[in-house]
């Protein structure tokens, strides 16, 4: 199933995608590859979330926060490629925790995005990942993801 049909399915709807916090891209094409910057945590209540995995957030807030935050992938690459159906497969998933020294339960922070993919693309949202806890993020944020997808040709 096409994943702007599952998406719709699963009665997701996307953000309308954060921009650069910088002087970058959000995302940067090249040949069938395309790269997505680091997105952080969607605001809630006109808030973002601020602080670290371990110490004002549980493992289990984490993971709502990589989904989140993965939300805000999907929509970049929806307004870089206008529709999700262009994709062929994620190829890496990364993500960066803000943690205290004691925090190891990064892997299970990280399936919060890589579930909502598998869940949306099927078979073509398995990617590898790697994530790290960090001792901070910009503004303070809890967590980052980016990740390398491969589109079609054109």
């Amino acid at each position: 199933m096409p994943p702007e049909q599952r998406l719709k399915d699963l009665a997701i709807t996307l953000p309308q995608g954060s921009p650069p916090a910088g002087n970058y891209s959000t995302a940067v094409r090249t040949g069938n590859l395309l790269f997505l910057s680091g997105k952080a945590p969607l605001a809630v209540n006109g808030v973002k979330p601020k602080g670290k995995l371990g110490r004002e957030y549980t493992a289990e807030d984490g993971y709502s926060f990589a989904r989140s935050a993965c939300l805000d992938l999907l929509a970049a690459i929806r307004q870089e490629l206008g529709s999700l159906d262009q994709v062929v497969r994620f190829v890496e998933l990364h993500g960066s925790l803000n943690t205290t020294p004691e925090f190891e339960d990064h892997a299970r922070v990280l399936d919060g995005a890589s579930d909502l993919l598998a869940d949306v693309f099927g078979p073509s949202g398995l990617h590898a990942r790697s994530v790290i806890g960090v001792n901070s993020l910009r503004n303070g944020v809890p967590l980052t993801v980016k990740a390398i997808v491969e589109v079609k040709e054109g």
